[in-house]
């Protein structure tokens, strides 16, 4: 699927479950935040996600600040830098696949992730600044 078609499929909420694991929340960040200014990729990537999951029926799955804390590390990687395809951008940060949570935890201690604002809203971090 061409970043196109998946970002219209994720609009429209015509992802099956199964086209939507971790891999499919950082590509949709990424492509979000190649085409817009970080607040908007932040608020466009959550709302989409939340909305997805509700549509799948798994709203209780969606956790805010930490797919907020996810795109924002992303954009401060370099996930917006155009000249980088997808592929790329995860070769040079392999970590956002292998260990996504540890990366956010190093910003949040486990019980400010864990409590229920922060799964409602973005909640700041506790440890370190995104």
């Amino acid at each position: 699927m061409t970043d196109d078609e998946f970002l219209d499929a994720f609009v429209t909420c015509r992802l099956a479950g199964s086209d939507f694991d971790h891999r499919g929340h950082l590509r949709i960040a990424w492509i979000l935040l190649q085409r817009h200014d970080v607040e908007t990729a932040v608020r466009e990537t959550c709302d989409g996600i939340q909305r997805l999951a509700t549509h799948l029926g798994a709203p209780g799955k969606f956790h805010w600040t930490l797919t907020e804390a996810l795109v924002r590390i992303m954009a401060a990687r370099g996930a917006a830098d155009r000249t980088r395809s997808f592929d790329a951008f995860l070769i040079a940060n392999p970590d956002l696949m292998t260990d996504a949570r540890g990366l956010v935890l190093r910003h949040y201690s486990e019980a400010r992730l864990a409590g229920a604002d922060a799964k409602r809203s973005f909640v700041p971090p506790d440890l370190a600044p995104l």
